[in-house]
């Protein structure tokens, strides 16, 4: 089965000898055949491999599963680490899918920088894979199922089989003389990948024999159909960008809605937020396109928050309560750290900035009525004007620290320095938000 160890091969050999590749081996079919494949090439290239087991505890037989892998790896003289964990689910919780979520949280903690862990998914996973999200209404991200390689944790995850049949993995094992494990939830058809498998694929092949290679097709043509999508929306995003987390308004409508949900839904991903429902992004349409400019719509998904203030779309962590009442003193010499707000630095500059001889100043925040001097024009202007002036979201304004030197507001980091308090060389007030 040369065609089997010449895509383990490949992969292995584009992913670079200089990594170290974790098999996920659960004892069954599929994975012995992988491990096997990585033991076979260990022989001609220096390949680092170890094997991960995890003990779900779900089976009667998970511990004899255990010992079964423990020698296969022996025998293999491949290094195993096995972790337990606890795949119970709570009522109304899919333990297939608590399983695999806890499962893969073990192999994310394992993987180091670079890493490469490797999955025995075959072609048949995939044609199941397609069916299950086309069945779920998924458009062509869902549709593209499983990549051969993504980034994963800290290195990658490959599933250098997928091009594979099952069927061929099942000869490869007999050949080889290769023992594994059966697991009997596989044939519980209660479970939607089960009932596919066992009640749906084989009356597909009936009357379609090359089923799972169609749909393993289907993934791969809509795996490219998704990045054009993804490159279009990525070039929107840019030419809609206001600043980092922010979009300007009258950019997004300029396009039209489908283009304009694709690039939230790029920029969102790029902030490392997540992707709201097709329902939240049409909401989000109506409400921050559609408002007028002096209207300031929110909306919380999660632990995100979406926030519009004139022309500009943000979006942001959740903000912390914020005391605007603090008062903090503070000599200039050490950063300050201002819970909720971040971390305010005074840093030495050759240009002008607050003079260094500076004392006696406390750092506030804005109650109201406050009012900035301008030495050069001899004269002084309310803060809330100024901030509408220098275009500070209304969220941010209680926020920004205000630096006092006995009762005069001498500095607003970012935006005012009272010219009777600075000096070149000076110290530059800048703060790294939290």
């Amino acid at each position: 089965m040369a065609l089997l160890f010449n895509c383990v091969k490949t992969f292995c050999l584009a992913q670079g000898l200089d990594k170290t590749y974790w098999i996920g081996y659960s004892g069954g079919l599929d994975s012995h055949v992988l491990l096997h494949l990585c033991a076979e090439l260990r022989k001609q290239y220096p390949l680092q491999i170890k094997a991960i087991h995890v003990h779900h505890g779900l089976s009667a037989h998970a511990s004899d599963w255990a010992m079964h892998c423990e020698k296969i790896c022996t025998d293999l003289q491949i290094e195993l680490v096995q972790k337990s964990i606890d795949a119970k689910a709570l009522s109304g919780d899919s333990p297939e899918e608590i399983a695999r979520e806890r499962r893969y949280a073990i192999f994310a903690a394992l993987l180091a920088s670079q890493n490469i862990l490797l999955t025995a998914h075959q072609q048949d996973d995939q044609a199941e894979t397609v069916l299950l999200q086309l069945l779920r209404g998924a458009g062509p991200k869902g549709l593209a199922a499983m990549p051969v390689l993504k980034a994963f944790a800290a290195g990658f995850h490959g599933r250098p089989l997928l091009s594979i049949p099952r069927a061929e993995l099942k000869q490869y094992a007999e050949e080889h003389g290769l023992t594994w494990i059966d697991d009997e939830s596989n044939e519980n058809k209660k479970y939607s990948r089960n009932f596919l498998r066992h009640a749906i694929l084989p009356v597909l092949q009936q009357r379609w024999p090359t089923v799972t290679n169609t749909l393993a097709r289907v993934a791969k043509n809509c795996a490219e159909t998704q990045a054009l999508v993804e490159d279009l929306a990525r070039q929107d995003m840019i030419a809609c960008r206001y600043a980092k987390n922010a979009l300007a308004i009258n950019k997004l409508r300029s396009l039209d809605a489908l283009r304009q949900r694709q690039v939230l839904r790029a920029w969102l991903t790029e902030s490392g937020f997540e992707i709201p429902s097709a329902v939240k992004l049409r909401q989000i349409q109506h409400d921050f396109l559609q408002a007028k400019q002096d209207k300031s719509p929110y909306i919380q998904l999660g632990s995100v928050e979406l926030r519009r203030y004139r022309d500009v779309l943000y979006a942001m962590p959740c903000l912390a309560h914020h005391d605007a009442t603090q008062v903090f003193s503070w000599d200039l010499s050490q950063p300050l750290v201002i819970p909720s707000v971040g971390e305010l630095r005074a840093s030495l500059t050759d240009h002008a900035g607050l003079r260094m001889d500076t004392k006696q100043v406390t750092v506030r925040f804005r109650q109201g009525g406050e009012k900035c001097y301008f030495a050069e024009r001899r004269c002084h202007q309310s803060l809330k004007h100024l901030l509408q002036e220098w275009n500070v979201p209304p969220w941010e304004r209680d926020r920004l620290p205000l630096l006092y030197v006995c009762e005069t507001l001498v500095a607003v980091v970012g935006f005012f320095l009272d010219g009777r308090y600075a000096a070149a060389p000076g110290l530059r007030l800048s703060i790294n938000r939290l």
